[in-house]
């Protein structure tokens, strides 16, 4: 058994005081000399892929940009350096889980993956130029899931990394869509406007009571309603894995489990070790680490951190009005002996 923990970060101004900001606290972290391995570019045509970001980010999502010279400056790398190590293009992904349902009001997220690849931060941000947003970081300036100030929330599940292209990974993606969408519609047009690294599903759930999911790979994009999703798509097949047995046996049980649901249940459904959606799968990329559940209508989001946890509540509302949340730190406990390097510090091979 692991005892871990995530940070609350809380952040108003602009995008490149940002940057710096978090480019000093990562300096101070063991993650540090993981996230800018020099190895990294050895693996990627950069002189070549560089062109190819700046142009996608100053055309979807400029102000990103401003965040990574802020980065840049903060860590003392160039900003060429920054957008190999953080812009998410073209970035290499693992396999990994998830399961997401989406409710009346309300979506809850099951994130699962290794506990190597975990960095412990709980993101609150108020831009000076687009949506305030609450969630879990990855990889420092992307997001797992997450929801904005106008309600709309998102959360992504891996399906295929084979036959991946020239893109973007989810991490980046959801962090475009909560900083530029307030509904479903305006994520859909930028989900089948971004090039696409792997191939995900995208689950989008908005104030106005629209739910979808958005199945998309570096050829196709499409688009269905549902409340539900895992690890495979139903529209896509061709882009389907071979192995589906665990993917399929948690859609049945959400699609048995969900109809007419409550937030609290739907909540209990993925966090509740009894009702086999929580995962313990740690060594195969596949366990849960954190428990996620936002509402759309009192922009309240709760985080659970291991099995049968009570969630600890953020009052986005609250802090949309000026007003820093009191939690610093959020605890919990998984069935796993393996490294976490954010708390851990580094060992050989990670």
């Amino acid at each position: 058994m692991k005892n871990y923990y995530i940070d609350v970060i809380q952040f108003r101004g602009d995008y490149a005081s940002f940057g710096f900001e978090q480019g000093n606290w990562l300096k101070q972290s063991p993650l540090h000399p993981i996230y800018t391995n020099p190895a990294m570019a050895k693996k990627l045509r950069f002189s070549i892929n560089h062109g190819e970001a700046m142009e996608w980010i100053q055309a979807l999502f400029p102000s990103f940009l401003e965040e990574l010279k802020g980065l840049a400056e903060g860590l003392e790398l160039s900003l060429d350096q920054a957008i190999l190590h953080f812009s998410g293009y073209q970035q290499e992904w693992k396999r990994s889980g998830c399961t997401i349902l989406t409710g009346d009001h309300f979506l809850v997220r099951n994130y699962d993956y290794h506990p190597k690849t975990y960095e412990g931060r709980f993101v609150l941000y108020q831009p000076d130029n687009g949506y305030a947003t609450i969630g879990p970081s990855q990889r420092i300036v992307g997001r797992a899931d997450g929801m904005n100030e106008k309600g709309f929330m998102t959360g992504y599940n891996f399906v295929n990394r084979r036959n991946d292209g020239d893109g973007f990974i989810p991490t980046i993606i959801t962090r475009m869509l909560l900083e530029k969408c307030q509904s479903n519609e305006e994520a859909i047009a930028l989900l089948k406007e971004v090039p696409h690294r792997v191939a995900f599903n995208y689950v989008l759930a908005d104030r106005f009571g629209n739910r979808h999911v958005v199945e998309a790979t570096s050829q196709a994009v499409r688009v269905k309603e549902d409340t539900v999703s895992t690890n495979h798509f139903d529209l896509l097949t061709e882009a389907n894995r071979h192995h589906l047995a665990d993917s399929k046996r948690r859609m049945a049980i959400l699609r048995d489990q969900s109809k007419a649901i409550s937030k609290s249940e739907g909540y209990q459904l993925l966090n509740n070790k009894e009702n086999e959606l929580f995962a313990e799968k740690y060594l195969q990329s596949a366990g849960t680490l954190h428990t996620t559940v936002y509402d759309t209508d009192s922009l309240d989001v709760g985080v659970g951190l291991g099995p049968n946890r009570v969630p600890t509540i953020f009052s986005f509302g609250n802090w949309l009005q000026g007003k820093n949340n009191w939690v610093k730190k959020v605890k919990g406990r998984i069935n796993t002996d393996e490294r976490m390097p954010y708390m851990d510090g580094l060992e050989e091979g990670i």
